[in-house]
């Protein structure tokens, strides 16, 4: 067991003298090594005259600093005297902590006989556990407490069960409040225990565009319609974002495409009819259907807030008959305009199995 030197020598070629014999204690070395330095001598001279190497010399004068402020922190008498005979490489490891830290780790190495390694590994643990604001209820900043955190961390994560075994060992090895060891405990029944089924995720979806949110409006009714029931229907208002409606009365209803000009009715309502009773109400135009042998269904969007003429638009009117028809003019009409038509929709096409039969019909 190295015996400290009474006092250590001032002059430059004492000290040598003490470092090339290895009088004294490392602390006294890494003093000897600190004085040198500050009178000159660069650590390659130091090597060549006392056969203490570069990186070692850095070793033991930054744990001599750290050795004196485990004194200054009131360290245990047996704690310093264990550190001044060896493990300088361990105090080395301690010079990113505080001194308070310093002082709980030191007593933490040699309580549970730590190597440099664990030290090392002790250190990076209490770091991150001191960048923790607020710890777990019942936590303390004890180095012990510290290892459990991190090692909470990490099995948070997919591990491989023998690292989680190890891990919980060495929590379970450290564990300093009762709340860390309890924690490394439930980690221990977790492994013994089936695995808890995790609750899915809900099945989270978002519109990416107008287009994409649909819009539900009034049908007023099916051609021939009254003009009456046509005005009578109230206009609809929505709820954003999702344009819910709610109505207050009984009503028939269907939902269009996001559309812009869908999206932009401001008071759209929707007339049911087909080819044949559309024909009936325009006169104007002829009205085809797509279908074979039998007239199509049509939904035909009005705005009945649009009501200033265009001539590129039809727009619903009062027949003689007092029913709804709708015209087009090609100037300014002395009749009231009801509403815009602003949008005429027919059913998705479907392909005719029977139409398929016939070859010309098919290849055309």
């Amino acid at each position: 067991m190295p015996t400290p030197v009474t006092t250590l020598p001032t002059d430059s070629e004492g000290l040598l003298k003490l470092l090339r014999h290895k009088e004294g204690t490392w602390v006294q070395w890494g003093l000897a090594c600190q004085m040198l330095q500050k009178m000159g001598e660069n650590s390659l001279s130091i090597f060549e005259n006392t056969g203490f190497e570069p990186i070692q010399q850095n070793q033991i004068v930054v744990a001599s600093q750290v050795y004196a402020s485990l004194q200054a922190g009131n360290a245990a008498d047996i704690v310093l005297s264990h550190f001044e005979q060896k493990g300088s490489d361990i105090l080395n490891e301690l010079r990113v902590l505080n001194q308070s830290e310093r002082v709980a780790m030191a007593t933490f190495a040699l309580e549970k006989n730590l190597d440099v390694l664990e030290a090392k590994d002790i250190v990076k643990a209490i770091k991150e556990a001191s960048n923790v604001a607020n710890l777990p209820e019942g936590f303390t900043r004890h180095p012990g407490d510290a290892v459990v955190l991190q090692i909470l961390k990490a099995t948070q994560g997919k591990i491989d069960p023998q690292e989680r075994t190890r891990l919980i060992a060495r929590g379970l090895r450290f564990a300093h409040s009762e709340k860390a060891r309890k924690a490394i405990e439930q980690l221990l029944m977790d492994m013994t225990s089936p695995p808890k089924k995790k609750a899915p995720n809900l099945p989270n979806f978002r519109y990416d565009g107008e287009d994409s949110i649909p819009r539900i409006l009034p049908v007023v009714g099916t051609l021939p319609l009254s003009v009456e029931k046509f005005q009578t229907v109230p206009q609809v208002s929505e709820i954003a974002p999702f344009g819910i409606v709610h109505a207050t009365s009984e009503a028939t209803w269907a939902t269009l495409p996001g559309w812009f000009v869908v999206h932009g009715a401001e008071d759209g309502v929707i007339v049911a009819c087909n080819t044949d009773t559309l024909q009936a109400a325009i006169a104007q135009t002829e009205v085809v259907s797509t279908i074979a042998n039998r007239s199509e269904d049509i939904l035909v969007l009005v705005d009945r807030a649009q009501r200033e003429w265009d001539e590129s638009s039809y727009f619903a009117i009062a027949g003689e008959d007092g029913n709804l028809k709708f015209a087009w003019f090609d100037s300014q009409p002395a009749v009231e305009l009801l509403g815009k038509v602003t949008l005429t929709l027919r059913p998705k096409r479907f392909f005719d199995e029977a139409a398929s039969q016939d070859r010309w019909q098919f290849e055309e």
